[in-house]
């Protein structure tokens, strides 16, 4: 195969990427040596987000023709990529998490559902609680009312027994 029609592959791979992924985060790994990077890879594995590199220019080519010309900025010097179509909550928790521990890591951008998001943003969807977390509070806040209707039926339910106790042992005295 040609070396342009290689190319032309992995564009439409990163595109492809680009198109069915909830999240991508772009980062710096200057810095990084290959123990480090292989942990934030197998890091990534089970977190179910794909962490690759890719060269700044296919990229380029795959974020203009997804539409993500906001990318094109941050496409400068070593860039890793992290990818995830199931939670859009994970690379950037991922990311965020590692670069704490290991200041080389740079994040740059990322996108999310279309939307283009700068460092800050970033940052802010990985304080986002996960899915789990977020489901379980609105069963919580859903279940609230039904648990006070019920502890208010219990309460006169024990007043009830309570008065009926005090009759009961009125009588008997």
């Amino acid at each position: 195969m040609p070396k342009i029609e290689v190319k032309q592959v992995i564009v439409q791979e990163i595109a492809e990427k680009f198109r069915n992924a909830q999240t991508a985060v772009l980062v710096d790994y200057r810095g990084l040596n290959v123990e480090e990077v292989t942990e934030l890879r197998a890091q990534a594995r089970a977190a179910g987000v794909d962490y690759k590199v890719y060269k700044n220019s296919m990229m380029r080519f795959a974020a203009k023709e997804t539409g993500f010309e906001g990318l094109l900025d941050v496409l400068v010097g070593p860039t890793a990529i992290a990818f995830c179509d199931t939670d859009p909550v994970a690379p950037a928790k991922l990311i965020s998490e590692f670069a704490k521990k290991h200041k080389a890591l740079e994040i740059k951008a990322g996108m999310v559902e279309g939307k283009v998001l700068d460092v800050k943003g970033v940052q802010e969807l990985a304080e986002l609680p996960s899915r789990e977390v977020l489901v379980a509070k609105v069963l919580g806040t859903l279940n609230a009312p039904i648990s006070g209707f019920v502890n208010v039926l219990n309460g006169n339910m024990r007043g009830l027994v309570v008065a009926l106790n005090a009759i009961a042992e009125q009588k008997q005295a």
